[in-house]
């Protein structure tokens, strides 16, 4: 497996972004290793919130809740998913699958951090597959918050129409903007630095290899290769009793309705404060961070 890394100097002076790096080397599954990137936040010996990024973002999208769960006392840990952010990169699209994102997650998170009692959030494909990561070891979380995310099989209808949209642009479309895609799936206009913050990780076409290849990797029909992994994660997830909150926002066509599978078929997730976040789009993490924290921080603390 042939991976490029993206040179230290595309992330000098990112805006709000001045967290420790952290690297550990993944194997690539073909007798190689790979490093990835991650941040560790918070005191050490602290119970850990999990916050997984998704397409085409890195851990720069989680700068401004960092530290109000860190200042509640959690221990803040951000990866950046294989070809993205400061982690490796594959260059070749048939080098990703669903699976092998699963796979080095579990690596780094189970053995080589060894987490437990982990509060999860994840969003967009952070929950496609840390809600796989639950459906492999649910004894190592203790509560579980997504947003804006779900875990589809490949029935009719799971997915929008805005989903098949976007997957059929990212394999057709000549260029692959991904500041711009941020940015044109907030509510808020980012600022010209925290766009260039998203472009980082992707100095040349080279790199993208990753981001453009995610959307092709959603189950979108009963023979896709992630399609039974899904449903025997289903499976755990229909009997996972521990506390399960979703937060999704209100103007996020890509994901609009998927919580309500999650609230029906989940049994923590019975009599929990669902909430549905006002004046956010696909990218709560920047429309509403201080919300979307406070909402992690709350759901913990009601949860002990």
């Amino acid at each position: 497996m042939e991976t490029i890394r993206t040179p230290d100097s595309q992330f000098e002076n990112l805006k709000d972004y001045e967290f420790e790096g952290n690297y550990l080397e993944m194997h690539d599954q073909e007798g190689g290793t790979l490093r990835v990137h991650f941040l560790d936040e918070g005191p050490a010996d602290a119970d850990p919130v999990l916050l997984l990024h998704g397409e085409p973002s890195w851990s720069y999208l989680y700068r401004h809740m960092i530290p109000i769960l860190v200042a509640a006392g959690h221990r803040v840990i951000v990866p950046d998913l294989v070809g993205f952010g400061k982690s490796d990169k594959p260059t070749k699209m048939e080098d990703y699958t669903y699976g092998r994102h699963v796979l080095w997650m579990q690596e780094l998170l189970f053995e080589k951090l060894n987490l437990h009692n982990i509060t999860f959030f994840g969003q967009d494909w952070g929950g496609l597959i840390g809600l796989r990561l639950v459906g492999s070891d649910q004894g190592r979380f203790s509560r579980v918050v997504i947003g804006n995310t779900g875990l589809p099989t490949g029935a009719e209808g799971q997915l929008t129409e805005a989903f098949m949209d976007w997957q059929r642009y990212s394999q057709t479309s000549p260029e692959f903007p991904i500041g711009d895609i941020v940015n044109m799936a907030t509510l808020r206009e980012l600022q010209i630095d925290e766009i260039k913050a998203y472009y980082a990780p992707f100095p040349s076409d080279e790199y993208t290899a990753g981001a453009r290849i995610f959307p092709s990797l959603v189950p979108t029909s009963d023979d896709n290769p992630a399609t039974q992994d899904n449903k025997k994660a289903w499976k755990v997830l229909k009997e996972f009793s521990k506390p399960f909150l979703t937060a999704f926002s209100d103007s996020d066509p890509v994901s609009a309705g998927g919580e309500k599978a999650f609230m029906r078929d989940v049994p923590g997730a019975q009599n929990q404060p669902h909430t549905i976040i006002e004046g956010a789009g696909h990218f709560l993490q920047e429309d509403k961070p201080n919300e979307l924290a406070q909402i992690i921080n709350s759901f913990i603390a009601s949860n002990q």
